[in-house]
C-alpha cells in the first residue's frame, strides 16, 4: 500500500528541510564571498580560504582539534567495542544495569552536566586542564556511540561462525582476531567516523575542559564570533561542516554495509 504526498506534507516536508539546512547553505555560500562586510555579496571568491590557511591562530587551533579528535575517536572505539562485546556476550553478570547506565549516560545527558561533572572529577584529581583533559572528556562524551553502533552488529552477529572455529581447535582469542573481527570491522569503522565527528564539532564538553594550549577550533571559532564576524570564520566553518558530513556519510554507509552482510550470512 502506497501513500500518495499530498500539499500538506511535502510543505510541512520542504519547510522543515529550509529551517534545518538553509542557515548552513547561507554560511557555506558566504564563505565564497568576495566582500569583508560578510552579509554583504560582493562576488564570487575563494580569498578568505586563502587568507584563512595563513591565519596562524586558527590552522594551530585546527591542528589541536585535529590531534584530540583522533586520539579520543581511537580510544572511544577501543573502549566502546570492549563494553558492546560485555553487553552482548556475557549476559546477566553482576551490576550489568550500573554498567549499561554509565555507559549510555552521556548519550541521553546535557552536555552542560557531563563537560561540568568532568571538570569536577579533574579538579578532585587535581589534573591540570589542556589537551589531555579535552582528549578524556571526549573519549567519554563518545564512546558510547561506538557502543551502539558495534552492539547492533553483534546482536546480529551469526554465532555459528565462532562455534565451528573453536569446534576447528581455534581459542577464543583467535576466534575472535580470525572470525568476529573481521565481520564487524565496518561497524567499528562507522563508529570510530561518528566518534571522529562528534569530537571535531563538540563546543560545551570541551570548553568546560579546556586549558592553556588547548583551544579547539570550535572555541576559537565562537570567541572570534562573540567579538564581531569575519569571512574566514565562515570558510572555516564550511570546513568543518564539509568534514563532518563526510564522517557522517561514511560511517553510515558503513552501518549499511555491515547490515547488509549480516542479512547474507543469515540467509
Amino acid at each position: 500500500m502506497t501513500r500518495r504526498l499530498s500539499l500538506f506534507n511535502v510543505t510541512s516536508l520542504v519547510l522543515g528541510f529550509a529551517f534545518l539546512y538553509l542557515p548552513i547553505l547561507l554560511l557555506v555560500v558566504y564563505s565564497f564571498n568576495g566582500s569583508r562586510l560578510v552579509t554583504v555579496w560582493g562576488g564570487f571568491s575563494t580569498q578568505w580560504y586563502g587568507a584563512l590557511f595563513r591565519n596562524q591562530a586558527l590552522m594551530e587551533a585546527a591542528w589541536v582539534t585535529l590531534r584530540i579528535a583522533l586520539l579520543s575517536a581511537s580510544m572511544a572505539t577501543v573502549l566502546g567495542t570492549l563494553a558492546a562485546l560485555a553487553l552482548t556476550r556475557y549476559g546477566r553478570f553482576p551490576g550489568r544495569t550500573l554498567f549499561t547506565g554509565m555507559v549510555y549516560a552521556p548519550m541521553v545527558m546535557p552536555e552542560v552536566i557531563t563537560g561540568l561533572s568532568l571538570l569536577l572529577f579533574f579538579v578532585a584529581i587535581d589534573l591540570d586542564r589542556g589537551f589531555w583533559t579535552i582528549t578524556l572528556a571526549h573519549t567519554t562524551l563518545t564512546m558510547c556511540f561506538v557502543t551502539v553502533v558495534v552492539q547492533a552488529r553483534l546482536m546480529s552477529f551469526d554465532r555459528s561462525l565462532e562455534e565451528a572455529a573453536m569446534d576447528l581447535g581455534a581459542s577464543p582469542l583467535r576466534t575472535f582476531f580470525a572470525v568476529t573481527l573481521p565481520l564487524i570491522t565496518p561497524s567499528i569503522m562507522a563508529g570510530f567516523l561518528l566518534a571522529f565527528t562528534l569530537s571535531l564539532d563538540d563546543l560545551v564538553v570541551a570548553s568546560f575542559n579546556t586549558g592553556p594550549g588547548a583551544t579547539t577550533l570550535p572555541i576559537k571559532i565562537y570567541s572570534q564570533v562573540r567579538l564581531g564576524l569575519s569571512p574566514e570564520i565562515n570558510a572555516a566553518s564550511t570546513i568543518l561542516i564539509g568534514l563532518v558530513t563526510l564522517g557522517v556519510i561514511t560511517a553510515t554507509l558503513l552501518s549499511k554495509r555491515s547490515a547488509l552482510r549480516s542479512r547474507r550470512n543469515a540467509h
